[in-house]
């Protein structure tokens, strides 16, 4: 038994197209955009304008779910995020934060090293010349956030160098917190010292339909009572791309986890991770009379789960 429910889309505002209003929150926002991904998504949904449509909440979730960049939707529309916001050094930590600073004179003007006229001027009297010491110039650190689906697949990203900027690999299966060097892209040396280099700590997006532990990815799985109780079948999509026809066995219980073996993240050939189907069933809320006497009836047939603790 496969189930499809989802509302309509609306417009091209991003509260519109979650079905949302502007004052949601985040868990609101989120729970928004899991109906709508479920019901677009290009593995489950076969119609022609199915990927635009997914690729349009998409956007309206990224935008939405942090809260930076909602602020900038909220008073600029969707010119704020979109408008140069990645690499934004008011979202990398550290900034600029002295790019200039600290590297003494080390060079001249015009492709000219004064550097020797100098040591003589200072030390000429003596007979004595003086040069400066070599140093290695200072590291950088900053911290940039990519989305799931980034740190999952692999893909890259723009950061703030010393001197403007540079492009920065992301390896698929990245983890939340963890660091990546890019050499000589500090700052200036002093003395003819090599450059620092640029430290940079990956702070990973969230998903509305998947979580990460390590390499293992989890979806969470709504079932009703009912198939809960007599089992059924769900085609869920994978993070990685495709979908899986997993069949729920009848009698499954809440936060069970139904295992899909190396569907998770994959960092190499020999690092793959796990695919799981977190379960949570959802008791119906709104029942009239004749289903409220139906279920009253089956609950006297039906063994009571805490009877060895009575």
């Amino acid at each position: 038994m496969r189930r499809v429910y989802f509302p309509p889309m609306a417009s091209n505002d991003y509260y519109q197209l979650l079905g949302v209003d502007r004052s949601a929150t985040a868990d609101e926002i989120r729970k928004a955009y899991r109906k709508l991904a479920r019901k677009y998504h290009p593995d489950v949904n076969k119609d022609d304008d199915a990927a635009t449509k997914f690729s349009e909440v998409q956007e309206a979730y990224d935008t939405l779910s942090d809260a930076e960049k909602r602020k900038m939707y909220d008073q600029f529309g969707s010119a704020g995020p979109q408008g140069g916001f990645r690499g934004d050094p008011r979202r990398q930590a550290g900034g600029f934060g002295g790019a200039y600073g600290g590297g003494g004179f080390g060079g001249g003007v015009g492709g000219v090293d004064f550097s020797d006229f100098f040591s003589e001027a200072m030390g000429g009297r003596s007979g004595q010349s003086r040069s400066a010491p070599v140093q290695k110039g200072q590291n950088i650190e900053r911290t940039i956030t990519v989305t799931f689906m980034t740190a999952l697949k692999g893909g890259s990203e723009e950061v703030q160098t010393a001197d403007g900027s540079a492009t920065v690999r992301i390896p698929a299966g990245m983890e939340s917190g963890k660091k990546l060097r890019l050499k000589g892209k500090g700052h200036q040396g002093m003395g003819g010292g090599s450059n620092g280099d640029l430290i940079i700590t990956v702070t990973v997006g969230g998903h509305p339909l998947y979580q990460r532990r390590g390499l293992d990815v989890e979806m969470d799985v709504d079932l009703s009572i009912v198939e809960a109780a007599l089992g059924t079948k769900l085609s869920l999509p994978l993070p990685l791309g495709g979908s899986v026809d997993m069949k729920i066995p009848g009698g499954v219980s809440s936060s069970q986890r139904l295992r899909v073996k190396g569907k998770g993240a994959k960092a190499s050939e020999e690092k793959i991770g796990d695919f799981y189907a977190v379960i949570h069933i959802v008791a119906p809320t709104d029942l009239d009379d004749e289903s409220k006497e139906l279920l009253e009836k089956l609950g006297e047939r039906i063994p009571n789960p805490r009877e060895d603790t009575q």
